[in-house]
This record gives structure tokens, C-alpha cells and sequence, in this order.
């Protein structure tokens, strides 16, 4: 049966018409106090025997939670997701978010050099590492190489020697920069990092499983008058932020981080690979590959220690979480490849994804 050329257009407007609209309204489900569960993966254009395919390789590795989140919905969730857990550096990423807040509020000016801030440390700052500015610290680039309360052996071991580079000169991940950017912080907008997590993020996107008495700690070490923020935060608490970066900074009516700051805080300043850049604290992709993973538009992560990573596609309006629980056991690790390999398996999963 032949249809007219005119009805196969009109078909066709109409079938474009009706993705445009379905597009439109996932991209205005966002989760209340608890988070919307598809009725079933398949139902959401997934497949449920590829994800249980990606569960069966998650449980050969430390893997103890992961979430996809696609359209403001769960998709699948594996493991106990409610659990609170150390974030590791994945807090250096919401710290980013926490800036950008505040610097649409216009209290936080990123051209401020540490000497107009009057910060120092243990060991004197010279002259010429307090030329670095609040953005140099964001984008891991001070040039400072002062030892740092909660750094791993390794960044340890590889700092540079003081003085060997100027600020915004040269990349190095910098516990440092971290750390004294909750300084600064708390400084200028006049509340520490985890008042700022409880009032500007945890309340605003009305976070499940967060207890601010138990889940924030400062960790203060001798070296350093500068001490670490540690956070932990559940999966799908962590999963909230992701979608909010995934929206870009919108959550319902609610502008909650400007356009501008996702756009610059998740561009790459340094090239570390030819995959992998660096913005504010985020790590971005750089062409198409991510994770060993294919990608169809920008995408970038946050990413600590031991296996902690989420990753944030907002093309696909996709958000991914992985948590490895560490709380009583150090050993436990997820390493980057490992989670590359996990990462393929559950977008594989995806049917007839862009």
C-alpha cells in the first residue's frame, strides 16, 4: 500500500514532533524525596538481560553499588545504593558545584590571588606561589607544592619541588589546591563546605540519605593548616547532583547553578591524555571515547579513590554511579580500566542509543 507524499511528511513531522515532546518531558523528571523507578528497563528502552550481563561482571569486582539514571529516572540500580559511603575526591567535584553556586550568588571572585585572600601555610608561601589565583587552585594549576593533609602515598611521592613551576603554568593533581580551596570557600561565602553541601544542595535537591552530623568530618593533619572535607553520600544522593550537572545547574523551576558555570566548570584546561582533560575539578572527555566507552556529545566525571566514579552525558540526559564501599576495608579498589570494562556493558545495554 502507497501512501501520498504528503501524508509520508506530514507521518514523519508528527513522529519527530512526538520525540521532541517525549524528550522535552523526561527532561522535566526530576526525583521529589524519592527518586522515580522505571517500571521496567525495557519499558525505558533498555535492555534488562544486557544490564543483568553488566551485573554478573560487576559482581567479579569490588563493585558493592552502581545507578543508572536516564530521563530523571532510575533505570537499574545494583547493589545497596541508600548506603552512605566516602566519596574521596569525587568531593572535589561537589565543591566545584558549591563554588559555582556561590559565584552566581557574586561572592566568590576567581581572580582573587592568595595574597589578597592572606592565605599561607605551615611552611611560608612564597611571594610568587600567592600570585595563584582561585582559579588556578580550581583548575589544579597553583603551582604550589606544599605538602597536603589527606594525600595518598603517591601524591606524595610525586610532587614537584616547591618552586619548579609558576602558578598556572603545568596540571599536577594537588591535594593542596583541594584542600585550601575549602578555605577559601568557607572565607568568602562564609560557610564551611558542609554547611554549603546541607543548605545549597543536600535541602535544595532534597538529598535521602544524608546526616550532616555523620557524613562530613575535616580532616586536619600537622602539615597543612589546610584540612581535607571528607564527604560520603549514598549513591543515588550522589546521583542527584549528577542530574542536576547533567540539567545543566536546573532542578524543576529552579536554576540552582547557572548555564555558564556547568559550561566552564566541565571545560577541559589541561589536556592529560588524548581522552581525558581537566576543568574546575572535573574530569572531561575529550572526543568520543571516555572510559574506554563511546560517547555521542560532551561528557565528564567525577572521580575518587578506590572506585568511586559518576559519570554525566547530558545529551543522553544519562547519569552513571559507581561506588565502591571503603568504610572498613581500604583494600577494597575498582580501577579505572576495570570500571571502563563495567561502564561499555551497562551503555551496551542502551537500545538504539544516539
Amino acid at each position: 500500500m502507497k501512501f501520498p507524499v504528503s501524508n509520508v511528511l506530514r507521518f514523519g513531522v508528527a513522529a519527530m514532533l512526538c520525540a521532541v515532546h517525549a524528550f522535552a518531558h523526561a527532561s522535566d523528571v526530576f526525583p521529589n524525596t524519592k527518586w522515580t523507578k522505571a517500571v521496567s528497563a525495557d519499558a525505558s528502552g533498555w535492555s534488562s538481560q544486557k544490564l543483568k550481563t553488566a551485573d554478573n561482571f560487576a559482581r567479579t569486582l569490588n563493585t558493592d553499588a552502581y545507578l543508572v539514571v536516564h530521563g530523571g529516572q532510575i533505570i537499574h540500580e545494583y547493589g545497596n545504593t541508600s548506603r552512605a559511603t566516602n566519596l574521596h575526591s569525587i568531593r572535589k567535584s561537589v565543591l566545584s558545584v558549591l563554588f559555582g553556586i556561590h559565584v552566581d550568588r557574586g561572592v566568590v571572585d576567581l581572580s582573587k590571588t592568595l595574597r589578597e585572600l592572606n592565605i599561607n601555610d605551615r611552611s611560608e608561601l612564597t611571594s610568587g606561589e600567592r600570585t595563584a589565583t582561585v582559579k588556578d587552585l580550581l583548575q589544579a594549576r597553583s603551582g604550589i607544592y606544599h605538602p597536603a593533609a589527606y594525600e595518598t602515598r603517591d601524591m606524595a611521592a610525586n610532587r614537584p619541588i616547591r618552586g619548579s613551576s609558576a602558578p598556572g603554568q603545568r596540571f599536577y593533581y594537588n591535594n593542596w589546591d583541594f584542600n585550601a580551596l575549602g578555605t577559601i570557600f568557607k572565607q568568602l561565602s562564609g560557610k564551611t563546605v558542609f554547611e554549603a553541601l546541607r543548605d545549597d544542595l543536600a535541602g535544595p535537591l532534597q538529598f535521602q540519605d544524608f546526616s550532616y552530623l555523620v557524613d562530613t568530618k575535616f580532616q586536619y593533619e600537622g602539615i597543612s593548616q589546610h584540612p581535607a572535607y571528607v564527604i560520603r553520600l549514598s549513591a543515588r544522593d550522589l546521583a542527584r547532583i549528577g542530574l542536576l550537572m547533567a540539567r545543566n545547574g536546573r532542578w524543576n523551576e529552579n536554576q540552582i547553578l547557572s548555564k555558564a558555570w556547568v559550561a566552564e566548570s566541565t571545560s577541559s584546561y589541561s589536556s592529560l591524555s588524548a581522552r581525558t582533560g581537566y576543568g574546575y575539578m572535573w574530569w572531561v572527555g575529550i572526543g568520543d571515547r571516555f572510559y574506554l566507552a563511546n560517547f555521542p556529545g560532551k561528557v565528564f566525571s567525577a572521580e575518587g579513590s578506590q572506585g568511586q566514579f559518576m559519570i554525566v552525558d547530558p545529551l543522553r540526559d544519562l547519569v552513571i554511579v559507581h561506588r565502591v564501599n571503603s568504610d572498613n576495608d581500604i583494600t577494597r579498589n575498582v580501577n579505572g580500566r576495570q570500571f571502563g570494562q563495567l561502564l561499555q556493558l551497562i551503555l551496551d545495554a542502551q537500545i538504539d542509543a544516539p
